[in-house]
């Protein structure tokens, strides 16, 4: 060969990615631009554009409608346990990461979208990836495969409870083990889900102000300040910071804190049902109705984002169910595979800031799963109290486990596996 005509490695590996992308996507045309040619190659966006990736769908696979019905009730449907969170984690995992259906930015962007609307996240995100595939219907058909097995599952699952869960010794005991694990569920989730949702677009980076945006989120909910306020107070800082307006941002940052100080000098420190409207004060079908419907509007964050007003308003207020029962409902909903023109830097804040009202949920959640109800030792004897705090340790191990398995074995039966394994560890543990 001629001095000078042998290729470079560099060449090489161009040569070859080209050929991988031909094998991969026959029908696209790979096309070399001429480094002399100094035509600007238009049909590429440039690489520091932040919306590059953001509406390309060519990677989405055209399905029929019963293809695409059993796709999602087969991958997300029947295998999305562990709660919204993991449900999410799921779809991101397989169709985002795996599937490479869009990019990651923009399931970033959607996911924050979905995040300031109310419903079930992950059925909507189910419902969006519908849409690419084969439009509106196909949406609803997505939808649908979704939410079917758990909706069929929650009614048996509630039903059972209600015949033998309040005192059946057995039951409880099992549920008693399930707690734990499913506190450590979300919060293998809330990290698998803020693993990407604080990082910058097109960039593996930790982005500083969303970190800031979610922790805190988490001190406002510490201090009780309303959720909303939060999820909307970050969303609009996140904007003038990336705008560069660094002074209106702290001067609002500044505020919500001196509103805070004096709300507590003139009012006191906001009680623990200040989300609650008071809408629930029996549990009759017209409550119960009005109660999920504005239970169901609220919910913009996320599921998780209900559960302290639900809380308040059925279990504090209302005193409809014990704090147990409350958690065991949670776990229930956890457990089986069922849904719990703007400024697109306003969501990058706000999914930010979920972040933080997730995390501590997770917190709150593993506290009381751990714990127990506090209703264990009303009317009861020395020795049951005491029968009853030795079951911490034991509930605190299952915790550590959970997490660990959670961390090292990623298939999709782990956590149906774990389910399966706490109910029966339960009644061993717990039996009195």
């Amino acid at each position: 060969m001629a001095p000078g005509s042998e290729p470079t490695a560099v060449g090489m590996s161009e040569k070859q990615t080209d050929v991988e992308s031909q094998n991969k996507h026959p029908e696209v045309e790979v096309t070399q631009h001429d480094p002399q040619d100094p035509t600007p190659d238009t049909t590429s966006p440039s690489p520091n554009s932040d919306d590059r990736g953001l509406s390309d769908n060519t990677n989405v696979p055209k399905m029929s409608y019963p293809r695409l019905f059993w796709f999602f009730f087969y991958n997300f449907g029947l295998f999305a346990w562990g709660g919204p969170v993991a449900q999410i984690a799921l779809i991101k995992d397989k169709l985002v990461v795996q599937d490479q259906w869009i990019t990651l930015a923009r399931f970033q962007r959607v996911f924050a979208v979905y995040q300031i609307l109310p419903g079930p996240e992950a059925a909507e995100l189910c419902m969006f990836f519908g849409c690419l595939s084969a439009g509106r219907v196909g949406g609803i058909v997505a939808g649908v495969a979704f939410a079917l097995p758990g909706f069929v599952l929650m009614l048996l699952a509630s039903y059972l409870y209600s015949l033998a869960g309040f005192e059946n010794r057995y039951f409880n005991a099992s549920f008693r083990a399930l707690q734990p694990i499913v506190a450590a569920m979300i919060l293998r989730a809330t990290h698998k889900i803020a693993d990407h949702s604080v990082r910058k677009h097109n960039s593996s980076k930790i982005d500083p102000f969303l970190v800031i945006a979610a922790v805190c989120t988490a001190i406002n909910m510490a201090l009780r300040i309303n959720i909303f306020i939060s999820l909307g107070l970050y969303g609009v800082l996140y904007t003038l910071t990336t705008r560069r307006l660094f002074l209106p941002a702290a001067l609002l940052f500044t505020t919500q804190h001196i509103g805070y100080a004096l709300y507590v000098v003139y009012k006191g420190i906001p009680s623990p049902v200040s989300l609650a409207l008071g809408i629930a004060k029996t549990p009759s079908l017209i409550n119960l109705f009005i109660l999920g419907l504005v239970a169901g509007s609220l919910s913009f964050g996320g599921a998780y984002t209900a559960i302290p007003f639900v809380q308040v308003e059925a279990v504090l207020m209302g005193a409809w169910l014990p704090q147990r029962v409350f958690l065991d409902a949670i776990a229930v909903g956890n457990i089986l595979p069922a849904p719990l023109v703007f400024l697109a830097s306003f969501f990058d804040g706000l999914c930010g800031s979920v972040i933080g009202v997730i995390a501590v949920i997770a917190m709150q959640i593993l506290k009381a799963s751990v714990e127990g109800s506090l209703d264990r030792f009303k009317e009861k004897s020395v020795g049951e109290a005491i029968a009853a705090t030795a079951q911490v340790g034991p509930a605190a191990v299952l915790y550590i486990l959970a997490l660990v398995v959670l961390y090292k074995f990623t298939n999709k039966y782990t956590t149906l596996l774990l389910v399966i394994v706490g109910a029966v560890a339960g009644q061993f543990l717990f039996v009195d």
